[in-house]
């Protein structure tokens, strides 16, 4: 495997920004932490369910 240094991520920034455009970056930056909030989200409701006892309703 190979390990990437400063430089290396430089570019690859640089390369990510001119594809996307700094606009379309911050949308997608958005939209990646709407979808990690929701899905973590998700987790702790089924950890909820699990940590219920048996004779509990769902409420």
């Amino acid at each position: 495997m190979f390990r990437l240094g400063g430089w290396e991520w430089i570019i690859i920034l640089i390369i990510v920004i001119l594809i996307f455009g700094p606009g379309r970056i911050g949308k997608i930056a958005g939209e990646l932490g709407r979808s990690i909030k929701s899905f973590r989200e998700g987790l702790g409701k089924k950890e909820e369910e699990v940590d219920k006892p048996e004779g509990e309703d769902n409420k």
